[in-house]
């Protein structure tokens, strides 16, 4: 019996095309890991996406690929599928607040300093994040992937915010000559590309900027297991 999951994000508020496409490559190569699901994509800021990919669907699993559990998953992603007609669906933990996510961000890290010859406990790592002024979810599960990373044998983890203090720009300045950035966004999207790098500037960061953790090729087999998981219970 094939089953259904519908993979949901954020998105791209200004542009959404881009992410929507983006979101649709992430689904299809989770499907390469789950023979027998149909696995379906919808951004929050396509207006008309969720619905559209619910009409295809019966009774999904829904996977928030999200970082936090905050107002857009607790509050908005609830309201927009009962709103499109959906109920009592089953909404899967948050994928930035998985072991596995936070476990993926200290090796990243680690095997990044490593790559440029540098030792980790010489090397500083600021976190990324979005935080926000309305939840406290946002920042919550940025502490516990600095908490994490605390344990990767760094010099030193930083965590700044985009949207809420400390910014980034204020917690990555003078982190010295060997500091790496990890953004914990699941995409190169809006903030990844426009207010981080202007942040980094504005400190006179002097590291390189990794690739957000949500696009590192490990993360579809992540969700995948996840889902066959909750599938099972």
């Amino acid at each position: 019996m094939t089953r259904d999951l519908l993979i949901v994000a954020h998105g791209q508020p200004s542009d959404p095309g881009p992410a929507e496409a983006d979101l649709a490559r992430v689904a299809a190569a989770v499907a390469g890991y789950l023979p027998g699901w149909r696995v379906g994509s919808a951004t929050l800021a396509a207006p008309e996406a969720l619905g559209l990919a619910l009409g295809r669907m019966a009774a999904p699993l829904v996977f928030p690929f999200f970082m936090a559990d905050g107002w857009f998953t607790q509050v908005a992603l609830p309201a927009r599928l009962a709103a499109a007609g959906a109920r009592d669906l089953t909404i899967l933990p948050v994928f930035g607040q998985m072991a596995l996510v936070r476990a993926l961000t200290v090796a990243a890290a680690r095997a990044a300093a490593v790559g440029r010859g540098w030792r980790p406990d010489e090397t500083v790592l600021v976190l990324a994040a979005h935080g926000s002024g309305r939840s406290a979810g946002p920042a919550a599960a940025a502490r516990a992937a600095q908490k994490a990373a605390a344990s990767g044998g760094f010099a030193e983890v930083r965590l700044g915010f985009i949207e809420e203090a400390p910014g980034v720009a204020e917690v990555a300045a003078n982190a010295g000559a060997r500091a790496l950035c990890m953004p914990l966004f699941v995409a190169r999207w809006g903030h990844v590309v426009v207010d981080l790098p202007q942040a980094l500037t504005a400190a006179g960061f002097r590291g390189p900027c990794l690739a957000p953790i949500g696009v590192r090729r490990e993360v579809p087999g992540i969700i995948a297991d996840a889902v066959r998981d909750a599938a099972k219970g």
